[in-house]
């Protein structure tokens, strides 16, 4: 009898901890799945290190709740991703999932957060089809479509009177996807693509392809690489003499979060994104000031995706009064903020993707400078989304 009372007694704990945390007075649950080891880790660091950042600026709260962190390396493995993801559901019980960099992971996650009806904010990977086939009322993204800086880049390709584009990334839907917005942008404005190179995730070993660019000689050439690998594409690219030769564009990851390594060989690079190191406004300079005093790193646009991620949740939070349980307030206001981002302010459209200006940037030492606006306040065409 001891025994079962002591089980009622505890059952009993359980339950009204349980209801405690949904109307708001026990910590939020935040699972952080992103990638801390591999070509990736630097990527998933800068994104933890700026959401934990706007946490800190307000008070270590969100709507006045305490945040509980749970950490899962996802070691950018799609197929680890569903298991992974399910320590985060099932043995955290996380109530808000934050992840991740790799495509592939993150479509594990977009599923695996539909079908538990998990509040899930991607702060980077640009999978399309999750704000398109995938899109769902619980999930929102805090960084960009991988169209969107592909499609930028194109834009831009076109205006300066190039032609023919072979176009290079690695074989994954990340990749893909950013070479498609390149080619709309880029056709749009009468070019042409020629041909398309890939290579495996993560390899590279680049030289086949890039002796197969010196013999087509295109007018120019459109990269799609992050982390460890775009670090050695740009060295490669310019030790076989073709940067003097045909002019190398990319999606902006190709130089964020990579230049000291890249060194002499990414100065003068033209790539585009949602985010320059210099914009200079008030809330992208103090963004800066505080993260550089904060973690003894200049701020990247991975640090301003997760920044973001949390003034997103934050938005939805205090909609909701900090109480879980009206996940429709939650969601609502999550999609109905402007977010006062460093990038500049965003809009969140239907789908759950930014609606934000494309920046063109050019190399100059360790910065990405601001050259122009590419696209105007670009959204995603969400292709296949329905809610």
């Amino acid at each position: 009898m001891q025994l079962a009372h002591r089980l009622t007694a505890l059952a009993a704990v359980l339950s009204f901890a349980a209801f405690a945390q949904a109307q708001g007075t026990g910590p939020i649950k935040i699972g952080l799945m992103l990638p801390y080891t591999g070509t990736y880790a630097g990527l998933g660091n800068a994104i933890e290190n700026g959401f934990k950042l706007y946490v800190q600026e307000q008070g270590g709260k969100l709507a006045g709740r305490e945040i509980q962190y749970f950490k899962v390396d996802d070691e950018s493995e799609p197929s680890k991703a569903t298991d992974n993801v399910n320590k985060l559901i099932k043995r955290d019980n996380v109530d808000v999932l934050v992840g991740t960099v790799h495509s592939g992971v993150a479509l594990a996650m977009a599923k695996a957060a539909k079908d538990s009806n998990t509040l899930l904010i991607v702060p980077n990977a640009g999978a399309d089809a999750i704000t398109g086939p995938m899109c769902a009322a619980n999930i929102v993204r805090s960084s960009f479509s991988n169209w969107q800086p592909g499609y930028g880049t194109g834009i831009v390709a076109g205006q300066k009177g190039y032609k023919k584009a072979m176009t290079i990334t690695w074989n994954y839907a990340a990749g893909a996807e950013a070479v498609k917005g390149f080619a709309d942008g880029f056709e749009k404005g009468g070019g042409k693509v020629v041909k398309d190179l890939n290579l495996p995730f993560p390899n590279v070993e680049f030289q086949a392809l890039l002796t197969e660019i010196a013999a087509q000689k295109p007018d120019v050439v459109f990269a799609f690489f992050a982390g460890g690998g775009a670090v050695k594409f740009v060295k490669d690219y310019a030790a076989a003499g073709l940067n003097k030769t045909v002019p190398l564009m990319g999606s902006g990851f190709l130089t964020d979060g990579t230049l000291e390594a890249q060194g002499a060989a990414a100065q003068g690079l033209l790539t585009a994104l949602h985010y320059a190191d210099d914009l200079d406004t008030p809330r992208n300079n103090s963004f800066r000031k505080n993260y550089a005093l904060a973690y003894k790193a200049n701020a990247d646009v991975y640090a301003v995706q997760g920044y973001d991620a949390a003034q997103i949740l934050n938005a939805g939070l205090t909609a909701a009064k900090g109480d879980l349980a009206k996940r429709d307030a939650i969601t609502a206001a999550m999609r109905k903020v402007t977010v006062d981002s460093p990038r500049g302010k965003f809009t969140i459209s239907a789908a759950g993707n930014p609606v934000q200006d494309i920046y063109l940037r050019e190399v100059k030492g360790n910065n990405n400078e601001f050259r122009s606006i590419a696209a105007k306040a670009l959204a995603d065409p969400a292709r296949g989304c329905k809610l």
